[in-house]
C-alpha cells in the first residue's frame, strides 16, 4: 500500500487558488477513479474535481469556505501497490460549471476536458450541492437532461424534495439565531458588488419612459408570433440600445484598471443579468447589434435559461460591454443598479404602470416606464450619461425608429 497526495489543481487563467465549496467524501471512504471529491470555486467558475486514483481517503485539507493555493495538498489516499498514477498531476476530468457574476475583459476560455464515464452520475455543482441538503441519492433518478443529466427540475420531482432549500448552503441554527457562512457563488457576489461600490464612483440617471406607443406594438407583434416565445419589452430595449451607443461609444467600453486603458468596443454584447437558485449571473448576448428583434428575443431567453440550471457555458457567461437589468413584475419605480465591472455602464428596467399624465392640457392615461442607469463617472461625463438616456427614451417612445438604420 502507498499514499497518494492530491494536489489542488491549476485550473487555469491564471488562478492561483480555489475555494472548497463542498466535499463529496469524508475520512475513510472508497473512491475509485473519477469519482467526484470534492466541488471547488475560482474566481470564474464552480468545479467539480474528480478522484485521479482508487484507493481509501485517509486525508483532507480544509473546510468549506477555506482557500486551497494551487499545488497545495488537497486530499491524501491509501493506493494499492499497483497505482501508477503521478502525485499532484491535474485529473484528467474536469466538469467546469460558471457559477459567478462575470466580469472579465472578453478572452478566450481555459479549455475544460469533459468525460463521459459509465455509471458516473451527470449533475451540475448545485443540483448535487441542494441533492445533499435534501438527502437525495442523484443515483437513483432518471435524468431529464442531455446524455441523462440531472436537472433541479428532476431533484424537485424526487420523493422528499419539497423540504430542501435550493441554493442554500450548510447553516448553524442556535436558538432563534442563525449562521450561515458565505462561499461559493454568494462569496463571488458579495466580493464584486464590494469592489464595484469601493472603486466606481456611480452616477445615478432616472428618466421616465412613455412606452404606451410601444406596449402597441408589442401585442401587436405577439398577436403574430406564429408560436414564437412572447416578446418582453428587453428585446426592444436592447435593439435600441445598439443604435444609440453609436453616438454614445463611451458607455460601451470596459475599464482595464491594470493597463489604465478604456476599451471601446464597436461590437455590442449585452448582459442581462439574471436572477438564479445560486444568486445574480449576467449571461452574454453576442454581438446583439446584429440580431433581429425575434433572434434578440430568442438569445435573451437562452443564455438567461442556460445560466439558470447552470448549463451555461464560460463564454455564455464573460465578454459584456454594458448590461442590462430589469426587475420585471417586481421593478419599482427606480433602482440604483450596481455596474457590472469592468463596463462602465447599466441600464435598469423598471415597471411598467398606467398613470395619468398631461398631454397638450388634458389629462390621459400613458403607460409609464421608468430608466434606471448607472455610470462610471471616471469616464463618462454626466452631460454624456443624460444624453444617451434621453436619446433611448425618444427612441423608445417612437418605436419605429428602433428599425430605422
Amino acid at each position: 500500500m502507498s499514499e497518494y497526495i492530491f494536489k489542488m489543481p491549476d485550473l487555469g487563467e491564471g488562478t492561483v487558488e480555489a475555494e472548497i465549496v463542498a466535499w463529496h467524501v469524508k475520512l475513510g471512504d472508497d473512491v475509485t477513479e473519477d469519482t467526484v471529491i470534492a466541488e471547488v470555486m475560482t474566481d470564474k467558475a464552480a468545479v467539480e474535481v474528480p478522484s485521479p486514483v482508487t484507493g481509501r481517503v485517509v486525508s483532507m485539507n480544509g473546510n468549506p469556505g477555506d482557500k486551497i493555493p494551487v499545488g497545495a495538498a488537497l486530499i491524501v489516499f491509501e493506493t494499492g501497490a499497483g497505482d501508477r498514477a503521478t502525485p499532484g498531476t491535474v485529473p484528467t476530468t474536469v466538469s467546469a460549471a460558471v457559477a459567478a457574476i462575470p466580469a472579465a475583459e472578453p478572452g478566450p476560455a481555459a479549455p475544460a476536458v469533459v468525460a463521459s464515464n459509465a455509471g458516473r452520475v451527470m449533475a451540475s455543482p448545485a443540483t448535487r450541492r441542494r441533492a445533499r441538503e435534501a438527502g437525495i441519492d442523484l443515483a437513483g433518478l432518471s435524468g431529464s437532461g442531455p446524455g441523462g443529466r440531472i436537472l433541479r427540475d428532476d431533484l424537485n420531482a424526487a420523493p422528499g424534495a419539497a423540504g430542501s432549500s435550493p441554493g442554500a448552503q450548510p447553516a448553524t441554527a442556535v436558538a432563534d439565531i442563525t449562521e450561515t457562512k458565505v462561499i461559493g457563488v454568494r462569496r463571488v457576489i458579495a466580493e464584486r458588488m464590494s469592489e464595484a461600490k469601493r472603486t466606481i464612483p456611480h452616477f445615478a440617471y432616472v428618466e421616465e419612459v412613455d412606452v404606451t406607443e410601444l406596449e402597441s406594438l408589442r401585442q401587436h407583434l405577439n398577436g403574430k408570433a406564429d408560436g414564437r416565445s412572447p416578446l418582453t419589452y428587453l428585446p426592444f430595449v436592447i435593439a435600441a440600445l445598439t443604435r444609440v451607443l453609436k453616438a454614445f461609444p463611451q458607455c460601451n467600453a470596459l475599464y482595464d484598471s491594470a493597463r489604465g486603458v478604456i476599451v471601446r468596443h464597436r461590437a455590442v454584447h449585452v448582459g442581462v443579468a439574471t436572477q438564479t437558485p445560486d444568486g445574480l449571473k449576467v449571461p452574454v448576448v453576442k454581438n446583439a447589434q446584429t440580431l433581429d428583434l425575434w433572434a434578440l428575443s430568442a438569445q435573451i431567453k437562452a443564455v438567461s435559461e442556460r445560466a439558470r440550471t447552470n448549463q451555461a457555458s464560460r463564454g455564455e457567461l464573460v465578454g459584456s460591454t454594458i448590461t442590462v437589468t430589469s426587475l420585471g413584475k417586481l421593478g419599482g419605480i427606480a433602482s440604483t443598479p450596481v455596474i457590472n465591472m469592468p463596463e462602465v455602464a447599466i441600464i435598469g428596467l423598471n415597471k411598467a404602470v398606467e398613470r395619468p399624465v398631461v398631454d397638450r392640457g388634458v389629462v390621459v392615461v400613458r403607460r409609464i416606464m421608468n430608466l434606471s442607469s448607472s455610470f462610471d463617472h471616471r469616464f463618462v461625463d454626466g452631460y454624456d450619461a443624460a444624453a444617451m438616456i434621453q436619446a433611448l427614451k425618444e427612441m423608445l417612445e417612437h418605436p419605429a425608429t428602433i428599425f430605422i438604420s
